[in-house]
């Protein structure tokens, strides 16, 4: 007779690494993809293997059993080649034991299976014991002195783990796999402080979350092009600037705590280290750290990526939230293009050029010719003008005003002769709007307000800017600017869109500064299940409803139900007096006047920011958030991270331009 083959058969192998948190660590598996890439390169030799983990996010040193961080600053993480797990009392998951531990357990589970002998006892140096009952059950002993101390009872102390074998045998979710192929980057910058949401999490922790939900989102409304291998994933990469400017090297953070009162120390560390970026933003000395930290940031992640990616020819685009997207608005309005004459730039329509050879050329530019005598008998000349300090203009009789223009056009011309920095109508939005008279901002730098701000430029043209949550409209308008001319659009990013939430304190619009005689509502961001919010709905079913019964159309009642019964295609809008009878409209011509609304509020041309097309769009708040907006005030500054509705957003604005449509996700 033929001998029985052994039953025995050796486990299959997981990759997991460890996340460290301040109470205690987890350990979370790699992705089926990477785990095998893993095995497949695994071995007990002396040279060392680096293999590319999460999107090449991440590399493994295998040898090490390290997980090293790519894009930012993060401390190593252990890595392990899992094959038992054990779970106490206290777990709520089960945990791997080390490789030599579980190697210890397989070799004697091999033994039991082949030889078909249980009830094995496998007995540690540290006083452990592990007893192999039968194959179902395995149970881990350990002595009293590891133990909590805590533990009181005999039972307690003698309470075993519950020991399994092979990932397959526990309850463990293994994440999907991301495409390798990349189709757009996107470069994410955070506001105020350094946490990004309520649960204080780092912007690295929060762009995490964005990069899952859109992932998630390309399974569910991008499938066909997905099953189909027409699209591959968007890359989102955070940008850290608060740790640059609070370090070591700036030395603010020590200035400021010499200066701090005593009492309430928690707020106002709270407020050392958040609200003061917004203080240092407007300081010309700390701005020109932030911009400088962004745009260096940017370009050397954009350089790592590429270098990392070198079959990569998709766009890049860039998103701000709070803070952020101001920065990135003030970068992107100072880009140079190569097109740009450089000897040229254009204030408010009007050249102001490098060719100006004479002082006289120069005031009459300005409208100053009164000044010119003056400036004759002291010998003055450009050269030596550029030298004048504002009390040396003063001394010679030189108003204030005229003093302000005659500073702001040399320092400009200053700048054009040392970097070059020019544009091409690309200052043409601003107005000289001051009611103050000793500024005029026609002569200062866009989108700062401080004349002494150098811009970097960054090594790409952004395809889209987008702002969460964003201050803009604000810090314009209080700067001096009160419309955007319609005909104004960055000189190297051709897309504009500000996203928030109707209840974010933080918040402003942007549209009303360009179309300012027309009364434009923002478009509502539609719910990624396909439908407007069932709270939403049956506000503006009341609303109509209520606009019938004045009216006396008593047969709308039944229309107004099957309005927020049904599944709407947008919003309807709310019924006036004197309108058409709403009872004559059948729901399906309700549906098609709602789409045309829709179409109409969608098509109407706001400027050349987001290249005629609209730029404010508001998210629909959630049930909860409609009972107190006060009190949801602060989460919904901070709810971008998370939204699903903000991310399809993103990505149906970069796959449009890729021609791929967004498909209706089945209900």
């Amino acid at each position: 007779m033929d001998a029985v083959p052994p039953l025995y058969e050796p486990v299959q192998p997981h990759w997991f690494y460890c996340r460290r948190t301040d109470t205690k660590d987890s350990w979370l598996p790699f992705s089926m993809e990477d785990s095998q890439k893993l095995e497949e390169l695994f071995s007990d030799g002396v040279k060392e293997v680096v293999v590319a983990t999460e999107g090449e996010r991440y590399d493994v040193k295998l040898k090490e059993r390290r997980r090293y961080a790519v894009y930012w600053e993060q401390a190593p993480s252990e890595v392990r080649r899992c094959t038992w797990f054990y779970k106490g009392d206290k777990d709520t998951r089960y945990l791997p034991y080390p490789e030599d531990f579980s190697d210890s357990l397989e070799e004697a589970y091999m033994i039991a299976v082949t030889l078909d002998e249980w009830k094995r006892k496998l007995e540690f140096p540290t006083g452990e014991t592990v007893i192999l009952h039968n194959p179902k059950l395995i149970m881990h002993y350990q002595p009293i002195t590891l133990q909590e101390e805590w533990m009181s009872s005999p039972s307690e102390q003698t309470r075993p783990r519950t020991v399994k074998r092979g990932i397959e045998n526990i309850s463990v979710e293994i994440p999907d796999g991301e495409p390798e192929s990349v189709d757009h980057l996107v470069f994410m910058v955070h506001g105020i402080g350094p946490a990004c949401d309520l649960r204080f999490r780092s912007i690295i922790q929060c762009v995490n979350d964005f990069r899952s939900a859109s992932l998630s989102l390309l399974n569910t409304h991008f499938k066909k092009a997905q099953d189909e291998k027409r699209i591959g994933r968007v890359e989102f990469l955070p940008v850290n600037w608060h740790s640059a400017l609070h370090g070591d090297a700036t030395g603010v953070d020590e200035d400021i705590q010499r200066i701090t009162l005593p009492s309430i120390s928690r707020l106002r560390h709270f407020t050392n280290d958040t609200l003061l970026d917004l203080f240092f933003y407007n300081s010309p000395t700390y701005c020109q750290t932030i911009v400088d930290t962004v745009a260096s940031e940017v370009n050397q992640l954009y350089r790592l990526f590429r270098q990392r990616h070198p079959q990569f020819t998709g766009g890049v685009s860039v998103a701000g939230h709070s803070l952020g997207s101001l920065i990135l608005f003030d970068l992107l309005t100072n880009q140079r293009t190569s097109l740009v004459e450089k000897d040229a730039i254009r204030t408010s329509g009007d050249m102001v050029t490098l060719e100006y050879k004479t002082m006289k050329e120069v005031l009459q530019r300005m409208g100053l010719e009164e000044h010119i005598d003056v400036f004759k008998k002291e010998q003055l000349d450009l050269e030596s003008l550029a030298l004048c300090s504002e009390n040396d203009l003063k001394e010679l009789g030189i108003p204030l005003g005229p003093r302000k223009k005659i500073l702001s056009f040399m320092r400009r011309r200053t700048m054009l002769q040392v970097d070059g920095q020019g544009t091409d109508g690309n200052y043409a939005f601003l107005r000289s709007v001051s009611t103050t008279g000793a500024v005029d901002y026609e002569y200062f730098d866009v989108g700062i307000g401080q004349v002494s701000i150098n811009y970097p430029q960054l090594d790409f043209e952004p395809q889209t800017f987008f702002a969460f949550g964003s201050p803009i409209g604000m810090f314009l308008t209080v700067r001096g600017l009160k419309r955007i001319d319609p005909s104004y659009s960055f000189p190297t990013c051709k897309s504009f869109y500000n996203i928030y939430h109707p209840f974010d304190p933080v918040a402003y619009r942007i549209e009303p500064m360009i179309v300012s005689d027309v009364d434009i509502e923002p478009m509502l961001i539609p719910h990624h299940k396909g439908r407007k919010r069932m709270h939403l709905e049956l506000k503006e079913s009341l609303t109509r409803m209520s606009a019938d019964l004045k009216n006396n159309v008593l047969g709308s009642l039944r229309t107004a139900w099957q309005s927020f019964s049904r599944l709407p295609i947008a919003a309807l809008p709310p019924v006036a007096e004197g309108e058409a009878d709403a009872a004559a409209l059948s729901p399906q011509q309700e549906v098609e006047t709602a789409s045309e609304e829709q179409k109409e509020q969608q098509n109407i041309k706001i400027g050349m920011l987001n290249g005629g097309r609209r730029i404010d769009y508001v998210l629909q708040e959630k049930p909860i958030e409609s009972f107190n907006e006060y009190l949801f005030a602060i989460q919904s500054h901070l709810c971008y991270w998370e939204s699903e509705d903000t991310a399809l957003l993103l990505l149906k604005e970069i796959y449009e331009k890729l021609g791929v449509v967004l498909e209706q996700p089945q209900q």
